[in-house]
């Protein structure tokens, strides 16, 4: 008993859209006006010549502080050192840094300790071994008689 008014849940027709203004996009220049327009190139071209004068200020500035650290002496190696120095000192003092070295401190002690046991035990297992087989070298010895 379907109802053949109602349209089918399953329909594989594709949506479609009715209203326009979702799939368009805006167009700002249509809905300004000459005056607002005029505006923002006005302020376009000023960002763009503060952005000009700024990368030259920049520029001076790099060189003038490429000539101060010339004449110091400082070089690119030795930043690099420093840098490096400092970051090292930073993951040093750091908490976890610091917990880790704890860590594998009493780790390196521990396995020393069971290596130092390993040693001693295969060092009398080989003295024993040696020990046994001097006597069994002695015992044959004599029993055996050289033969010529």
């Amino acid at each position: 008993m379907e109802n053949k008014e109602q349209p089918d849940l399953l329909d594989t027709q594709p949506l479609q859209e009715t209203d326009d203004e979702l799939t368009a996009e805006i167009d700002y220049c249509e809905i300004m006006s000459e005056e607002e327009k005029e505006e923002l190139k006005n302020e376009l071209v000023k960002l763009e010549d503060e952005i000009v004068t700024l990368r030259q200020v920049l520029a001076a500035k790099e060189k003038h502080l490429a000539e101060i650290k010339h004449k110091l002496g400082v070089s690119m190696m030795n930043e690099l050192k420093q840098n490096f120095s400092r970051s090292w000192h930073d993951v040093q003092t750091h908490s976890a840094y610091k917990k880790t070295q704890e860590t594998l401190s009493q780790a390196g002690m521990k396995a020393s300790a069971a290596l130092t046991n390993v040693g001693s035990a295969i060092g009398k297992k080989l003295g024993d071994m040696r020990s046994h087989s001097i006597s069994y070298s002695i015992r044959h010895s004599i029993s055996m008689p050289a033969m010529r």
